[in-house]
């Protein structure tokens, strides 16, 4: 029997780029097969291609032994290619059955058979599990529930493959395990699915198949469970990682106490959250979805003011109004949303890098571009960030290097205390090592680390310390992560 989906040597290439060079990929029906790779491996080129947003330069695509020409977005579904995107696609003021329904409304003469929209959105949300009403407004509903209502629109026009990009990207761990279950069922009802994820903990639970991709050519395509972690690594980065975190000291050499919190608030959110943090520790912090860590932060960072307690700042009690404050004081935060708080998305990366730093390049007024391209060629260097040119514009760049960016623009500033909330979210694996050892160096070089993350194997991998929140207050503190499972972490972050 012909595979539902064969992609036979298919390339693709832009100026410069030969972002896909012959690659082969075949998906059988109740099948999943999970590709992964770095950022700039071909991943993102070979999806837009399989849903009709680009065309190979070359090779065929085949649907159940029929040759496939996806010329456009309504050509693959038509075909029956369906994908769900990082960045969902719904549109939050309309309804979940105005969404379902969009662009392909059921009319009659020019009158839209609302009771008939409203029956088969009942009967798709039911298929999949999902307990909403179709008359709720989609932007009320959580991420979960979106992600659930894509896929619910997908099957509405009978998609037989479906892609998934980094669905769990934002999701709680009882999310995930939903989402990983529903998946399960529809692979068992003859779907074919291919799963891109960076969480490669989830390939095991969910695939069948691996068909890593590096640099536009397939590299390897083997059965799950034939390769561990460590060679999935190795073989989308093309070299050899000895480890996947760096060294960490048994005993660190950590200093005096640079921030200490006491009892520090804003209900609900944060609930009198106590702990200090010395120079050169990385002290983590974990726990589900909702537990008040990104609220804590932007406490910390000035962007909100707490209601109880105190912040202690290398002995000095300091209230921050602004973010502003917190930055001249030595307080700054790299946030979770780096796209939306953490850069201009649309200026150049050099911009970007100088933006916060204005007035040490600047001298009666006038700002020197000979010391802003020194300063920023030399934090370049050491964090690796690789561009074409140094006003590359920083939505071009890979999430890696926009995170090296953000790094580079808080170090000139000379920081003390820095605040990761979920550094390495959506970066792919040799990144996320590169990322790492820069934060072990920081550490090393004196800097206080707060490091918050939803990835327990990076939290206790990284951590000298790690704190769980739960329901916005400090529940549970383990002095020896190393030591620590990762159950022993999901117990603390759920109340078990």
């Amino acid at each position: 029997m012909a595979p539902l989906l064969e992609i036979e040597n298919v390339s693709k290439s832009f100026p410069g780029v030969r972002a896909l060079d012959e690659v082969t990929l075949n998906l059988h029906e109740g099948e999943c097969v999970a590709l992964l790779g770095e950022n700039g491996a071909g991943k993102s080129t070979l999806i837009k291609i399989l849903a009709g947003a680009q065309t190979p330069d070359g090779g065929n695509l085949r649907m159940r032994g029929q040759n496939l020409r996806l010329a456009s977005p309504g050509a693959a579904s038509k075909a029956g290619i369906a994908v769900i995107h990082q960045e969902l696609t719904l549109v939050p003021e309309l309804t979940v059955r105005d969404n379902l329904f969009l662009g392909r409304d059921l009319s009659r003469f020019g009158v839209l058979r609302r009771k008939e929209e409203t029956r088969l959105a009942k009967e798709w949300l039911e298929h999949i599990g999902l307990a909403v009403s179709p008359e709720v407004k989609c932007g009320r509903l959580t991420i979960a529930q979106q992600q659930q209502v894509e896929i619910a629109r997908a099957l509405g026009v009978q998609a037989r493959i479906l892609i998934l990009d980094e669905p769990t990207a934002s999701l709680t761990h009882e999310e995930t395990e939903r989402l990983l279950a529903l998946l399960g069922e529809l692979k068992r009802g003859g779907l074919g699915l291919v799963y891109i994820s960076h969480r490669l903990e989830e390939i095991g639970r969910i695939a069948d198949r691996i068909h890593i991709l590096r640099d536009g050519k397939t590299v390897i395509d083997r059965p799950v469970g034939t390769l561990d972690r460590s060679q999935l690594i190795e073989h989308m980065v093309g070299r050899s990682l000895s480890q996947e975190f760096p060294n960490r000291a048994e005993q660190p050499n950590t200093g005096n106490v640079v921030l200490r919190l006491e009892n520090l608030g804003r209900p609900p959110a944060v609930q009198r959250v106590s702990f200090e943090i010395r120079s050169g520790e990385i002290l983590g912090m974990t726990g589900l979805i909702g537990a008040g860590r990104s609220e804590l932060a932007r406490l910390l960072a000035g962007a909100d003011q707490p209601s109880t307690g105190s912040m202690i700042l290398k002995g000095i009690p300091r209230r921050f109004r602004s973010p502003a404050q917190a930055i001249r004081a030595g307080i700054v935060l790299l946030p979770e949303d780096r796209k939306g708080q953490g850069l201009v998305i649309s200026h150049g990366a050099r911009t970007n890098f100088a933006l916060p730093n204005l007035r040490r390049f600047a001298r009666w007024g006038l700002l020197s571009a000979r010391q802003e391209t020194a300063a920023f060629a030399r934090h370049g260097e050491r964090f690796g960030i690789r561009l074409a040119r140094p006003d590359q514009v920083v939505g071009t760049l890979s999430g890696g290097n926009q995170q090296k960016v953000v790094l580079a623009k808080w170090l000139e500033r000379n920081a003390e205390v820095l605040l990761f909330d979920e550094p390495t979210r959506g970066i792919d694996a040799g990144a996320r090592y590169e990322i790492h050892r820069h934060i072990r160096s920081l550490a090393n070089d004196g800097k206080a680390i707060l490091l918050i993350s939803s990835d327990l194997l990076e939290v206790l991998g990284m951590s000298d310390r790690l704190l769980v929140m739960r329901e916005g207050k400090v529940v549970s503190e383990f002095a020896r992560p190393g030591d620590t499972t990762q159950a022993e972490v999901l117990a603390a972050a759920m109340g078990e």
